[in-house]
């Protein structure tokens, strides 16, 4: 998935692409388990974006999790309204590949997929995981909540100076207020259920995060 964008830096204000009004059309289910990827979802559930490189293998880390309720994959972060994933590739939307992710806080704290996040890519690369390259491979947390902002920027500091002290460069995740979330095409959704043997690029540091 990287060889499609090389770009390091964000759009100008004049590059962004125009996108459009209409929607993206999201599979009713989901095809692991069944669960609407579309809210409203249960009284009680909470949400968080992650991007944490190619969202295929993401999204799978999420689904695997008990607590996790559902999760999609989509865009997010960027400027350009609804947009393809072909545009997304092309550096010029601005926006990140990310995992929704639907989850039940009395099954699945906030710091167990924190500790998720942290331990399956390497936060430390900026624009890239691995051989994946580009704006839409950032490290990102995109927050609902001050709880979750509060909590994510503890455990950014915290992991920081553990992957310093075994020789990482510093994190540069960003943490943010949710923008808004538009969903992938419908063949993204669960790529990985649907192709066992399809790529995953995600790979961690080794160092351990304790949640």
């Amino acid at each position: 998935m990287g060889l499609f964008n090389k770009k390091l830096t964000m759009p100008g204000a004049d590059e962004f692409l125009p996108g459009r009004s209409t929607e993206m059309p999201v599979p009713e289910r989901h095809f692991v388990h069944g669960r609407p990827l579309q809210g409203p979802f249960p009284s009680g559930m909470e949400q968080v974006l992650f991007g944490l490189g190619c969202f295929w293998g993401a999204e799978r880390k999420f689904w695997q999790q008990d607590g996790v309720f559902t999760t999609a994959v989509g865009y997010a972060g960027g400027r350009t309204p609804n947009p393809t994933y072909q545009e997304v590739c092309t550096g010029l939307t601005g926006h990140n590949e990310v995992v929704l992710v639907v989850y039940d806080p009395q099954r699945v704290s906030f710091a167990q997929l924190l500790k998720i996040f942290w331990e399956a890519h390497d936060p430390t690369q900026g624009m890239r995981q691995g051989n994946d390259v580009g704006t839409q491979y950032r490290s990102g947390i995109y927050v609902h909540s001050d709880p979750q902002r509060t909590a994510a920027l503890a455990s950014r500091d915290a992991y920081n100076t553990m992957l310093q002290q075994a020789g990482h460069g510093a994190i540069t995740t960003e943490i943010l207020d949710a923008p808004a979330f538009y969903y992938a095409e419908e063949y993204h959704q669960q790529y990985l259920a649907k192709n066992p043997g399809g790529y995953c690029g995600l790979g961690g540091t080794g160092v351990s995060c304790s949640a």
